[in-house]
């Protein structure tokens, strides 16, 4: 699967002990009506238990130069720390980054588990893009990003 190039996004969630992330790749547009996403959550993440606490996530699609932030949220640090690098607001009860590309606030639908993940499906409430942004990619291991005719 590494050589399925993928959009770089950390899926975000307001618990009750404060804001959670986690950067994913593995999400996809599910229905344009209504709208729904899906993500995948290790059965483990921390950011799943905050879903399903606040029944609320949102998709924050990087853009290039959200590298570090997707490193930050890859990691095993505390939900603190990541949220201390991380500038943020509550957009409808969920954590939106700054700078991303695009981001979705979605209401939890429903969740299904297979095998070590959990495939959670979201109905879209709000969202945003920045039509002036590029995307952060990842392929075969390493962060990419388009050629520049090619990503406006």
């Amino acid at each position: 699967m590494s050589y399925w190039a993928t959009g770089v996004s950390v899926i975000t969630a307001q618990g009750d002990d404060g804001p959670a992330g986690a950067t994913a790749n593995a999400l996809t547009s599910l229905s344009l009506e209504p709208p729904l996403a899906l993500v995948c959550f290790d059965v483990s993440s921390r950011t799943l238990h905050a879903v399903r606490q606040s029944e609320r996530f949102c998709i924050n699609v990087l853009s290039v130069g959200q590298e570090p932030v997707s490193r930050l949220f890859a990691t095993k640090k505390s939900q603190e720390e990541k949220f201390e690098g991380a500038a943020h607001r509550l957009e409808r009860g969920a954590p939106v980054l700054e700078g991303c590309l695009a981001w979705l606030v979605c209401a939890l639908d429903s969740e299904v588990q297979r095998g070590d993940h959990v495939v959670a499906v979201g109905r879209v409430l709000a969202g945003g893009i920045d039509e002036n942004a590029a995307p952060l990619l990842f392929y075969r291991a390493e962060y990419v990003t388009l050629a520049p005719t090619i990503a406006r």
